[in-house]
């Protein structure tokens, strides 16, 4: 383990003199260089095909969405030019807007965005939710589409516009009828910026320029919507997995941004000159961590409940975030502050009940074999989650096995379905940007639709149900009821654990402008002196 710490950090710093190389020549050519560090590693270019944020950054880059949301979260148009609705809110008629160009110079059609969506609705749980009442999507033309329902659904627009992993990206048709259970193979899209293939290597950098021919909306920016108007003519995403490192990195002028430096951390940016914090995504973010329904001893209730009752957000809290000026003890699963949130009674989740866990764990016939619990140790802010999770899970009677691992083992191993003895998984944890987890279907924790649910898998029809009833209720006031039955529905269960809500800005020097508050950390609007 400590060897592959080192050279991955030998790595990053010898890498480091090349990019910074390759940005001097590009500013000796009259060029505006950005180069920004994100929260991990990318490996994985396909956002259909995983969750992962710095993959859903990489889509961002280089693909376009039909909707988007605003700073106020408000749906707004994005490829779209205008669309209607019918009497009986059963059939939608989509037209594009003109101008929009694949990145290989063809026009985006009606097949193209047809093909998108099925893709990302085989995947995604908001998605798939939404294909629940899908009659059939049909081209008129190349530029206009319509989607006829079974019966009026009213998270269409809040569908495609979800903001954040998984993405309804829009590719070319070509590349959207590929398998959804398997990885594209090409970056072609119409977005804003071109992935360039020829200049970029994992592990090291990822490099996007301008795209010349793209064509922004002329309302103005505002979160992920309105126009998407680029202002220098290269990104280059440096892989940069220290954090002492990026915070000397960009002290030092060798780069502009870091998406999510860490909290303990934030004291010597605050200090210097040349650096300033943004709060680039105020709503913040929610840990959780996800278990096993398909394997022992998490296909069990009693057992899953007995873990959650392990529970102690401020631990975690605290280990990750430290002051709580950036955290918040919450037991709402819907993101405290928001319509949706629902504190949840009992202190579940706030303080740890061992006796009852242990009674459980007896119940349940428990017979000591560990749960395998994934650590991430390439996400600052996951790396101290397992350590606190096996401390808690073992002062309620649980045998653990924490391996650790970085981020990208970790997205392709929670993958498998396979027992821990043979590759795969009890227990993991991640984050995810309020914007993801605001009610029970956009929540893809919540999707209890067995081999269709995120990772974990749970099976659970009652559930289902309810988020159907959600889906369906265009009453505010009955739709917060169902949220809370859902949340409740949660705890019966025992379906996942959400372990606190944190905030954190991001970092860039003094010189860069235009940094747009949404859950997503975008790189159009910004602008370097």
């Amino acid at each position: 383990m400590t060897k592959t710490t080192i050279n991955r950090r030998t790595f990053g710093i010898l890498s480091t003199g090349a990019i910074v190389s390759a940005a001097a020549t590009a500013r000796a050519q009259g060029k505006k260089v950005v180069r920004f560090v994100q929260n991990g590693n990318l490996t994985i270019l396909d956002p259909i095909w995983t969750t992962a944020y710095v993959t859903r950054n990489h889509g961002y880059f280089i693909y376009d969405t039909l909707f988007a949301i605003d700073e106020h979260n408000a749906v707004k148009p994005q490829m779209v030019d205008k669309y209607e609705v019918s009497a009986d809110k059963t059939l939608w008629t989509f037209t594009l807007r003109d101008g929009l160009e694949w990145h290989d110079g063809k026009p985006v059609t009606s097949d193209d965005c047809i093909a998108s969506v099925k893709r990302w609705g085989a995947r995604d749980t908001m998605g798939q939710k939404l294909m629940d009442f899908v009659k059939e999507m049909k081209a008129v033309n190349a530029k206009t589409f319509t989607m006829q329902l079974k019966e009026p659904y009213g998270l269409v627009l809040d569908s495609l516009g979800k903001p954040s992993s998984n993405v309804p990206f829009m590719m070319p048709k070509a590349v959207a009828e590929t398998d959804p259970f398997k990885q594209i193979g090409s970056q072609i899209g119409s977005g804003p910026f071109i992935y360039v293939n020829a200049e970029s290597k994992p592990g090291e950098k990822h490099v996007y320029i301008k795209n010349p021919k793209y064509k922004p909306r002329s309302d103005p920016p505002s979160g992920l919507a309105g126009g998407k108007i680029v202002k220098v003519d290269r990104v280059e995403v440096v892989e940069m997995p220290d954090p002492q490192q990026q915070v000397n990195a960009i002290i030092a002028g060798e780069i502009d941004l870091i998406e999510q430096p860490p909290h303990d951390l934030l004291p010597v940016l605050k200090t210097d000159k040349g650096v300033q914090l943004v709060n680039w995504n105020p709503l913040g973010q929610q840990f959780i961590f996800r278990m096993n329904w398909t394997q022992p001893p998490f296909n069990n209730p009693k057992m899953r409940m007995a873990a959650l009752l392990c529970v102690r957000q401020e631990d975690y809290l605290k280990a990750t975030v430290g002051s709580p000026e950036y955290y918040k003890v919450s037991s709402a699963a819907f993101v405290s502050g928001t319509p949706n949130a629902f504190e949840a009674p009992n202190d579940f989740l706030i303080k740890p009940n061992y006796e009852k866990a242990k009674q459980l764990l007896k119940e349940a016939g428990y017979d000591g074999t560990p749960v395998v619990l994934m650590q991430s140790t390439t996400l600052p802010v996951l790396t101290n989650m397992a350590p606190v999770t096996k401390s808690l899970l073992e002062q309620g009677g649980f045998k653990v096995d924490m391996q650790s691992m970085d981020w990208q083992t970790l997205v392709t191993r929670r993958t498998k379905k396979d027992p821990p003895s043979q590759g795969g998984w009890n227990i993991f944890h991640t984050f995810s940007v309020a914007a993801d987890i605001l009610n029970p279907i956009s929540c893809s924790y919540m999707a209890a639709n067995g081999d269709k649910a995120w990772f974990g898998w749970p099976n659970d029809p009652e559930m289902e149900k309810l988020r159907d009833s959600y889906s369906k209720e265009t009453d505010p006031a009955k739709a917060k009821e169902l949220a809370h039955a859902v949340q409740n529905r949660a705890i019966e269960t025992a379906q996942y654990g959400w372990v606190g809500q944190w905030y954190g800005p991001g970092a860039a020097r003094k010189n860069i402008t235009g940094w747009l508050k949404a859950p997503v950390p975008v790189m159009w609007n910004i602008d370097k002196a």
